[in-house]
């Protein structure tokens, strides 16, 4: 009980640990806007979308599931300022493998509702283009047996 409390204080003068990890990390905060606008490129938010973009955060970027939904509001709120160029200029630099990531988690949350809409594929193949990578690495490779 003691140790919880005094997680909660920490909390409180800290900041939420998923958040801050985000806020510190320009490349996270890119991919995680860039994600978020894949979500909201067909026009709705689809539960199975969110389901992904959690999965995402949690497995790939080691995001708490406690902190997704602050890390989400922290994104609503500070994301506006940058678009969709800017996010992706993030990645100009970055190895070949990391923007094929970016790719690959794109097209896995542009899939999780089972309908590909015009507007999500517009998003995918610009991301594509301005990332200098090909359709083929949005795929995941194929794991040997």
């Amino acid at each position: 009980m003691a140790f919880a409390l005094l997680d909660q204080i920490r909390l409180i003068f800290d900041g939420d640990p998923g958040v801050r990890k985000v806020a510190d990390d320009p490349v996270l905060s890119a991919e995680l806007l860039m994600l978020f606008r894949m979500i909201l490129a067909d026009g709705s938010v689809s539960e199975s979308e969110m389901v992904a973009l959690r999965r995402i955060c949690r497995e790939a970027f080691g995001i708490p599931e406690a902190s997704i939904d602050s890390v989400i509001e922290y994104l609503n709120e500070f994301g506006y300022e940058t678009n969709s160029s800017q996010a992706i200029a993030q990645f100009r630099d970055l190895d070949v493998e990391r923007r094929k990531l970016l790719a690959r988690h794109m097209a896995e949350i542009a899939k999780a509702d089972s309908q590909l809409a015009g507007n999500e594929m517009k998003l995918l193949r610009r991301t594509l283009d301005l990332l200098d990578i090909s359709p083929a690495d949005a795929v995941k490779p194929q794991t040997q047996a």
